[in-house]
């Protein structure tokens, strides 16, 4: 992956780009991306500008060794942590994510800019909690007190951090804060407010702008959003019940999570303009309408509310509660906030 290979987020691609130049890379990069979002494209061509031996005209060089393991996700001193289903015993140092480490290389290869439904569909992992449990931390700090294999950085890419534990957490806290010479962190998230906060403290976070709505709009994500907002809106709670049908025939639980994640980015869209935010929303321009009218007729205290619900639903679908409770729940306490 190369720097003239991603689209947009122009300023993210210029930021990164001058650490390298620059030679002033932090120790720990938390990436803020929505699911499905551009934050490994950007990790990859990030890593494969730093590790290229031949850098020229502002980007890798794509042909150099480097360039080569980089680009198929086996250059030695890059390591991948991302959320398994593991068996692994608390005392073990060897890394649960390695088990998958033929899928995970499949995936990212071929469809970077993955959406965490495809990422549990890859990984046989449908339907399962997933987490970044202390034998992980472990191996990572195992891992780490290695030299590097070929002297330069040692980097540790980290896919969902927030689904790391609290045992994790302390683990590598140290690591993180104090890291040594020439050692990377870079963090993929889409939910940084769930992210421990004693490691979120010590990240440099950037916000990836989404760039892929396209595939929301093929999952009818969007439309379904817009029935079931205009009708809270017009306070008619027998349309806004409709729309919990359309939610429980969604295809699969994971379709069910992205539009979950979907209606929350869309009601954290509304808390930015009700505070004089425009610039940092993430809607498209042909929806700027629905949204500032979203804006003038919700309450003030309604988006912020409306997530926690939006949250408590998405924790309650991952424990395989009834999805025909939950949505009706979750539409009508949406109705009594707004």
């Amino acid at each position: 992956m190369r720097w003239k290979d991603i689209q947009g987020n122009d300023g993210v691609v210029d930021a990164l780009r001058s650490m390298v130049d620059r030679g002033r890379i932090p120790h720990a990069i938390l990436l803020h991306e929505d699911d499905g979002g551009g934050a490994m494209p950007l990790v990859l061509a990030f890593l494969q500008y730093l590790y290229c031996t031949d850098r020229h005209d502002g980007d890798s060089c794509g042909v150099c060794p480097d360039c080569n393991k980089v680009s198929k996700l086996i250059h030695p001193d890059i390591h991948f942590v991302y959320p398994v289903v593991s068996k692994s015993s608390s005392d073990s140092t060897v890394s649960p994510s390695l088990s998958y480490i033929s899928e995970w290389r499949s995936l990212v290869t071929s469809n970077p800019s993955f959406f965490e439904a495809e990422y549990n569909t890859a990984l046989g992992m449908e339907q399962k909690s997933t987490l970044i449990n202390v034998a992980e931390a472990a191996s990572i700090l195992s891992r780490l007190s290695l030299s590097a294999v070929e002297g330069g950085y040692r980097s540790v890419v980290m896919y969902l951090p927030e689904k790391m534990n609290s045992q994790a957490a302390n683990k590598l806290l140290k690591m993180i804060e104090e890291p040594p010479e020439k050692t990377l962190f870079l963090l993929i998230t889409h939910s940084p407010e769930k992210v421990l906060t004693t490691i979120f403290s010590r990240c440099l976070l950037m916000r990836v702008l989404p760039q892929q709505r396209s595939r929301y709009v093929e999952q009818g994500l969007p439309e379904l959003f817009y029935d079931m907002m205009n009708a809270l809106v017009a306070h008619d709670l027998a349309a806004a019940l409709e729309t919990v049908d359309e939610m429980t025939a969604l295809p699969s639980r994971e379709k069910q999570k992205s539009f979950l994640k979907y209606a929350a980015e869309g009601i954290r869209n509304v808390f930015l303009l009700q505070q004089g935010l425009p610039q940092v929303t993430t809607f498209p321009e042909d929806e700027d309408a629905f949204y500032k009218a979203l804006s003038k007729n919700c309450k003030r205290t309604f988006a912020r509310n409306g997530l926690g619900v939006l949250d408590r639903s998405l924790m309650l679908l991952e424990r395989n509660v009834s999805q025909k409770i939950l949505f009706t729940d979750m539409v009508c306490k949406l109705y009594r906030l707004i």
